[in-house]
């Protein structure tokens, strides 16, 4: 949730550790290049930059396999794809296995939008072990996001400030400070990218994996999307159906729901993972830390964040820890059970005045390493919803729907809903309500739904599947916690991905894990 009034679909990049990257921009393309016919110069890896995060050059992988980066040239504007280009950042592991039973390339989207690919797949690329065997391992950095022609806002001190504001506003003064930080946020990336912003749409992006997958030699585009990168992929598959390969999508977003009530089904997300979290806290043999019933450690939550709003505790120095960076701390953890322990210690310090271990949860949500140097993740979250999204809200709109997200959450409710006016004042008119992902005549595509996902609910894969179209989608259910099911590491949902993207063999429908 880089942007704190609006937790949107963030995935695996908010946890990864952050590692590499290249360096890329834009160019004066010649009129004359066929872009499908460039040749990629793959070279070692260097550390990833500031607006990837920071951090150390990939390690190897088990078995000495190193990490490979290239620049993509793309057009800039895929209306004159002649015209200027921009260079998008790819990363790859090449396949371990016999190269007479590889399959091709395998693209992954990590979700966001605004995650960095090129950082996210290595920290992440012992768990796709198995898919290596046939595939090369390829992510990348979409167009606006870290090097990919990243979109720039605001400066790190500038964070600092619009990450500390109070984004749940209790009266007329706490509005307008609000509207005018997200005003003034939003001017900073006209100012700074206002060549970049209308092209930053999903579909533009969907259209770079289809030159990827032409320059990286596929027929098909065999492809894992997580999180917003279902969104991503199913997009794709409208704009080229008979370009789909084996396709995963986990951690499924809905493509019916507009800004709205996605925010409005995230509320109920997250809501359902705390209620999970207070219920594990206290079923357990040893006593719950944090609240002897599930309701008292809501109820202690609630005080918390009651009290931080009006006097917050010291944090990560010299920042102070509020009640919106609690919020966005305590949301972070609820991504995944690992992180289950990690927000009970920070409830119990911050009940003892300490709010540290909250702030680094935020910190990591919002793309901030220890260093104070923040990656682009905030400024490409928000440049890119606010390219897709047509709805623009209004503060009394909002008002008028308090009422309903605090029915869904009276932890997440207000947070939610006033980041609706994330988009209020943006330079670029959004594309649709929602995107188009109707995709008659594709290959199948494996849809993993996790009943206890917080950020994108387990609904929006039915949903998925139903848009689709007859005989695409193939829904799996998953009866776990956290956001997403493959990198749980069940066996269940493992061996089903992994039977169709290496075998091709397609799950029965409605088949359920747990």
């Amino acid at each position: 949730m880089p942007n704190p009034p609006q937790l949107r679909a963030a995935a695996l990049t908010v946890t990864a550790v952050l590692l590499s990257s290249l360096m890329t921009g834009c160019s004066d393309g010649s009129k004359d290049e066929d872009l499908t016919a460039q040749k990629l110069n793959w070279k070692e890896c260097p550390a990833p930059s500031e607006s990837e995060g920071g951090g150390n050059a990939p390690s190897p992988l088990p078995g000495g396999a190193e990490w490979q980066c290239a620049t993509l040239k793309a057009p800039l504007d895929w209306a004159d794809p002649k015209g200027r280009t921009i260079g998008l950042a790819l990363i790859r592991a090449k396949t371990s296995g016999d190269q007479s039973k590889r399959i091709g390339s395998l693209l992954f989207n990590f979700g966001g939008p605004g995650g960095s690919g090129v950082t996210t797949l290595p920290a992440f690329g012992e768990d796709y072990a198995a898919l290596r065997t046939r595939y090369d391992l390829v992510s990348f950095d979409p167009r606006g996001v870290g090097r990919s022609t990243g979109v720039k806002c605001e400066d790190d001190s500038q964070l600092d400030e619009y990450f500390q504001q109070d984004a749940t506003p209790d009266d007329t003064a706490e509005q307008q400070t609000l509207l005018t930080n997200t005003k003034t946020f939003n001017a900073a990336c006209e100012k700074h990218s206002g060549k970049t912003l209308p092209h930053v749409r999903t579909t533009d992006a969907a259209r770079d994996m289809d030159l990827m997958r032409q320059v990286l030699g596929d027929d098909k585009l065999h492809y894992f999307g997580i999180s917003y990168g279902t969104e991503l992929g199913g997009v794709y598959a409208h704009l080229f159906p008979k370009n789909v390969g084996r396709a995963v999508f986990d951690a499924v977003v809905d493509p019916t729901q507009n800004p709205e009530q996605s925010s409005l089904g995230q509320a109920k997300g997250f809501q359902l993972a705390l209620d999970n979290f207070a219920d594990d806290c206290t079923s357990k043999r040893d006593p719950c830390p944090i609240g002897d019933t599930p309701q008292d450690v809501k109820d202690r939550i609630a005080t918390l964040l009651k009290d931080l709003d009006s006097k917050p505790i010291p944090g990560v120095f010299p920042r102070e820890l509020t009640q919106t960076a609690a919020t966005n701390g305590i949301a972070q953890a609820l991504y995944s059970k690992d992180f289950w322990e990690y927000l009970t210690e920070g409830l119990q310090q911050a009940y003892d005045g300490d709010g540290r271990v909250l702030m680094l949860l935020s910190d990591s949500m919002n793309g901030r390493s220890e260093n104070g140097q923040y990656s682009n993740i905030t400024a490409a979250n928000v440049s890119i919803n606010c390219a897709d999204d047509k709805p623009r809200y209004t503060s009394d709109y909002v008002e008028s729907k308090l009422p309903e997200f605090r029915a869904a959450s009276p932890l997440f409710g207000d947070y939610l809903a006033w980041g609706m006016v994330s988009c209020t004042d943006w330079a670029v008119a959004g594309a649709a309500d929602h995107p188009d992902v109707g995709a008659a005549g594709a290959a199948p595509i494996l849809v993993v739904g996790n009943t206890g996902d917080p950020a994108t609910p387990y609904e929006g894969a039915k949903k998925m599947v139903d848009a689709l179209g007859k005989g695409v989608g193939v829904e799996l259910t998953y009866k776990g916690q956290g956001h997403g099911a493959y990198d749980s590491k069940n066996k269940c949902v493992q061996g089903a991905v992994n039977g169709y993207l290496l075998e091709g063999t397609v799950p029965s429908a409605g088949t359920v894990c747990s």
